[in-house]
């Protein structure tokens, strides 16, 4: 296949292990975390680091994610890797997304709709060793799973909202603890939070939230869909 510049988001054990053993096989690796803790620059001397939030577009853009062939969203927390896996395909249009499922229960959302081309879960994995890998049950289809830990809302800004017609930057601030904007659907299509962007009426807005947050998301915003459900 040749060398290939692949950037991996979250360098702890997981990714830590996987840029060694891409680097170590002779492939241009980046690796990108805030946390310094994670940082371990002595111990893999052949691998890039950028001390960054992966989330944030500004971050993606200064390691020009454009220009890798695989991104591999490896960071501990499913919400991360949903976020940069969708950043990486949709503004940087990155030809492979990886991204690491933490949670099981989860992985009904890691597919086309937020940019992964291939998503892996090591207890599913480990699970179907052990087990067989279990036939899906056509009963069962188009029934979406609970997303433990939080909640995915959606809501639809009608004329009245007071976020109609301003920037995105602008709810992202209002918005209660516990509570990310994720996504923006439009004429458009989907397309990822630019806080620089107008909201317009009949857009509708997805977010990530604890479900003790979906009350003041409510208070803020008028009622919210789980959109597990819908």
């Amino acid at each position: 296949m040749g060398e290939m510049r692949i950037a991996i988001a979250g360098a702890g054990s997981v990714g830590r292990s996987i840029a060694k053993e891409l680097a170590g096989s002779g492939h241009d690796v980046l690796l990108i975390d805030r946390d310094t803790r994670a940082i371990g620059v002595d111990d893999l001397p052949e691998v890039e680091w950028l001390l960054a939030d992966a989330c944030e577009l500004a971050t993606l853009e200064d390691a020009r994610l454009g220009d890798f062939d695989v991104v591999v969203a490896a960071s501990s927390d499913d919400k991360v890797n949903l976020v940069v896996s969708l950043l990486a395909k949709t503004e940087f249009g990155v030809g492979r997304v990886i991204a690491r499922i933490n949670e099981p229960d989860n992985e009904w959302l890691f597919n086309e709709t937020w940019g992964v081309d291939l998503a892996v879960s090591p207890p599913r994995l480990i699970a179907d060793l052990v087990e067989g890998a279990p036939e899906d049950d056509p009963d069962e289809e188009g029934t979406l799973p609970p997303l433990p830990g939080a909640e995915i809302a959606e809501s639809v800004l009608r004329a009245a909202s007071p976020f109609a017609g301003a920037a995105e930057s602008e709810l992202s601030a209002a918005l209660p603890e516990g509570v990310a904007l994720v996504a923006v659907l439009g004429p458009g299509g989907v397309r990822p939070p630019d806080p620089g962007r107008n909201l317009s009426v009949g857009d509708t807005v997805v977010f990530l939230a604890d479900p003790e947050a979906l009350g003041p998301l409510e208070v803020l915003l008028g009622p919210v869909d789980d959109a597990a459900d819908a």
